[in-house]
């Protein structure tokens, strides 16, 4: 062997101890390395250190016990965003958009959307007039539209010598959990107009009953969580005006808009309940539903600059200059202002219509696929994308044992009851996102006939038990 040859053969390889190979990362095979041999702790920090693929391949493969996105048909929150959107993401991820000085293009991106959105609800202030700001989902949206009305209400209050120490807001039971917490974190008594079992929505005058001198606000909801279905808005306008009207109590509505936000402008263009409603003095919408935006997103829109009390606008300057911030947390990731910001100016109207164009596309040749006389559609059109049902018969089995079952073929559709009045009544929901194609459609059919059938032959002993109405759906 030649002095070179000998050489690259010592450069090539090297003999290494075996109790040195199990703990060196860099030779040892993932699965003989030692620290596969033994359980890590699950509740408390470790004492050493673990190799960063080590602690990666842990990690994945544990998460591999999850649902999968794809097939997780119960949440409205996005899965998919396209490989621009998802690269853009990675490159914001280091930033936290609360740093104006650093990363001032960032909240140009923020004003831009909340411009844009404005300008899609009919807002009169568009551009740099435009009142909003980004948020993290709709429930922070919603804690900053709810305080804006309180403070609102109780600075006309002490204006007239009144007592403002007991307010209270006007919704319908169909709410999202989170109108409950903002009522009790911020001590606001919540009137609630129960649904019925055919009406699914709030009624207009029931609300209208609830209200009294000491109303914050009424909220219209713009696609519920548990059936899809629009409140009447431009009606509860309509009664809410006259009341108004009568009284002089300038009650305002508050469009919860977190699921349909994205969905009316390009579906439903001439729908009334957005800012050409004079009473809709606020909206929240989630960037992260039908905004197409992976989780962690949502926006705040007011009519004018008189809707956000200018006390609950925060002044700061330790971050390097003067910025004014209007928020229940600080920092927070740039990665949803700018997916979003990427969103609205890669789909534009066209692109966002096209999307809704297809999601109900599959709605509807969903809805067609479903032949049984056992299921009544609780869902309408005029919503949301997403198909409810109700079991006519749940003598024998009911809508959890059909859930319970789908979870065996890799599906999630919740099964749930309804709110107070109708709590008996039990119902599965499908909701249409990006990634559910006709063929899956297709495929969920066929198993939910499946296991109905084996259910029918085998019913279980105690068909599984319904759960409480307070789990609120999300």
């Amino acid at each position: 062997m030649s002095a070179v040859t000998g050489t690259v053969a010592t450069m090539l390889s090297r003999r290494v101890p075996n109790d040195q190979a199990v703990n060196d990362p860099g030779i040892s095979p993932m699965f003989g390395s030692r620290v596969m041999g033994s359980a890590i702790p699950r509740y408390d920090l470790p004492d050493g250190e673990l190799a960063a693929r080590a602690a990666y391949q842990l990690i994945h493969d544990e998460m591999t016990l999850d649902g999968t996105p794809l097939l997780n048909l119960a949440t409205f929150v996005t899965t998919w965003m396209e490989p621009e959107a998802d690269k853009l993401q990675m490159e914001t991820a280091s930033k936290n958009f609360i740093d104006q000085e650093e990363y001032p293009i960032t909240t140009v991106m923020e004003r831009r959307c909340v411009s844009i959105i404005a300008g899609m609800y009919h807002a009169p202030s568009t551009g740099e007039q435009a009142v909003g700001t980004s948020t993290i989902g709709s429930s922070e949206a919603i804690h900053l539209g709810g305080m804006a009305m309180k403070r609102n209400w109780r600075k006309r209050r002490e204006a007239a010598g009144q007592d403002g120490t007991k307010p209270n807001l006007v919704m319908s039971s169909a709410v999202h959990v989170t109108w409950e917490k903002f009522c009790r974190y911020f001590e606001v008594e919540c009137r609630q107009v129960p649904l019925a079992a055919s009406r699914y929505v709030i009624d207009p005058e029931q609300a209208a009953a609830l209200c009294d001198e000491n109303t914050i606000g009424v909220v219209g909801i713009l696609g519920t969580t548990y059936t899809g279905h629009f409140d009447p808005i431009e009606a509860l306008d309509t009664v809410i005006g006259a009341l108004n009207e009568r009284t002089g109590w300038q009650i305002p509505i508050h469009v919860d808009a977190a699921s349909g936000g994205f969905v009316a402008p390009f579906t439903y263009p001439d729908l009334k309940w957005d800012f050409r409603l004079d009473n809709v003095h606020s909206i929240n919408v989630s960037g992260h539903k039908y905004g197409l935006v992976y989780p962690g997103i949502g926006w705040a829109i007011w009519r004018t600059a008189d809707d956000l009390p200018e006390e609950l606008i925060f002044h700061d300057n330790y971050l390097g200059n003067d910025q004014s911030t209007f928020d229940l947390n600080f920092s927070k990731g740039a990665g949803g202002v700018v997916g979003q910001y990427y969103n609205l100016i890669r789909l534009g109207r066209a692109g966002y219509t096209a999307i809704m164009d297809n999601l109900f596309g599959t709605y509807d040749y969903l809805h067609s696929l479903v032949d049984s006389d056992n299921i009544q559609t609780v869902s309408e059109p005029g919503g949301l994308p997403l198909l409810c049902v109700h079991l006519r018969d749940e003598t024998r089995f009911n809508s959890h044992d059909i859930a319970d079952r789908l979870r065996q073929h890799g599906w999630i559709v919740p099964a749930y009851t309804m709110p107070a009045a109708i709590e008996d009544m039990s119902v599965l929901r499908v909701v249409i996102r990006e990634g559910f194609s006709r063929d899956l459609a297709s495929k969920l059919v066929d198993d939910v006939a499946a296991e109905s059938a084996r259910l029918r032959a085998e019913p279980p002993k105690h068909p599984a038990p319904h759960r409480p109405s307070k789990q609120r759906v999300c």
